[in-house]
């Protein structure tokens, strides 16, 4: 039988939605928490392939969900591309920034990136071979937009000021850093297809700080150029494509950009969604990550409005963002029996 998640996506009703959770494989679990001090640093457990593969393999494990997503980071394009990178502890990324046309002159073509993300691939070959075989495979990688703004700020921002800026001022070394993303994240997401993933996703987390034809430009235009591609190179490989904060913009952009399936944050209202994006297809989500710390009867009641809402179309259920650390893992268990049990299974 075709995997769940391979199900939805293709644009199937199930009567009980496939589950994962964004950041599943992360601090919130105490075996992660171990496999992380083994490594010694975060870059260390990212590029050695066989324990990337341990903590993708671990809420797999503990929960049974019905997707593992690859234990990587998005800046790991930028770094193969050229750019240092470190991370400060309690303080999270740190790159050398590019805002001049020498800098990004500086940077490597996107075709050289695959030396460098090696390490990756081979961890996606691990999960191929090792992952249950009901479990669909998730590969990823952050779009051009979300990663734009750490490269040209040298950190995460609250608004994405220094990105901005630059898209103002220097419009056109902008855009050229826009297409050099664009172009790596086409070669880096179909070198884990070819290693065995079976779905990618595009992690676009600052697109709703773009506005009117920056949006179209900047998170639409990259996402549609790359799903092309990679559906040109993989011929029914499915996208799912993360315009996070997008608002009433998420209506339309499976259609502009040819993605299988749209992920909605929590801000959005299901049934509102179930409406407007939903009738284009697949849509992943959309459950508040702070109800993993609280838990109690709101995160059942607000789990089964989701899987209700959402229950006339495809519909994976996930987070609307990432699984939070201080995350109570007895929450996520109760998050997947309230899931299953609004769709009718037996838990």
């Amino acid at each position: 039988m075709t995997k769940t998640i391979l199900r939805a996506l293709a644009g199937e009703t199930l009567a009980v939605p496939p589950i994962w959770m964004m950041r599943q494989a992360g601090r919130y679990l105490p075996e992660y928490r171990a496999t992380r001090a083994r490594a010694g640093d975060f870059l260390s457990l990212c590029y050695t392939p066989e324990l990337a593969a341990e903590v993708t393999l671990q809420p797999i494990r503990r929960y049974g969900f019905d997707a593992a997503i690859l234990f990587a980071d998005i800046l790991l394009v930028p770094q193969a591309l050229g750019a240092e990178l470190w991370f400060e502890t309690g303080e999270g990324p740190r790159l050398s920034t590019v805002t001049t046309p020498a800098e990004l002159a500086a940077l490597k073509p996107a075709a050289a990136v695959h030396d460098h993300l090696a390490p990756v691939y081979e961890t996606v070959r691990i999960l191929a071979r090792e992952l249950p075989r009901e479990v669909t495979l998730i590969g990823f990688a952050g779009a051009p937009w979300t990663v734009a703004t750490y490269m040209i700020a040298g950190r995460g921002t609250p608004d994405q000021a220094p990105a901005h800026r630059l898209l103002r001022e220097d419009r056109a070394t902008f855009a050229a850093l826009i297409d050099l993303i664009t172009e790596a994240t086409v070669e880096y997401l179909s070198a884990q297809v070819a290693a065995g993933a079976e779905v990618v996703k595009l992690f676009d987390s600052w697109a709703g700080s773009l506005a009117g034809q920056d949006f179209e430009d900047f998170a639409v235009a990259p996402a549609r150029r790359i799903i092309a591609a990679l559906k040109e190179r993989h011929p029914g490989l499915p996208v799912i494509a993360f315009p996070r904060e997008a608002g009433e913009r998420y209506a339309g952009f499976a259609r502009a950009t040819g993605a299988d399936c749209v992920a909605l944050d929590q801000s959005v209202d299901a049934g509102w969604a179930a409406r407007h994006v939903q009738c284009d297809g697949c849509v992943q989500g959309n459950l508040d990550p702070a109800l993993l710390v609280s838990g109690g009867e709101d995160l059942v009641r607000e789990a089964r409005r989701i899987v209700r809402a959402f229950s006339g179309g495809p519909h994976i259920f996930n987070l609307g963002h990432g699984i939070t650390p201080d995350a109570d893992p007895e929450n996520v268990t109760r998050m997947i029996a309230a899931v299953r049990q609004a769709g009718g299974a037996d838990v």
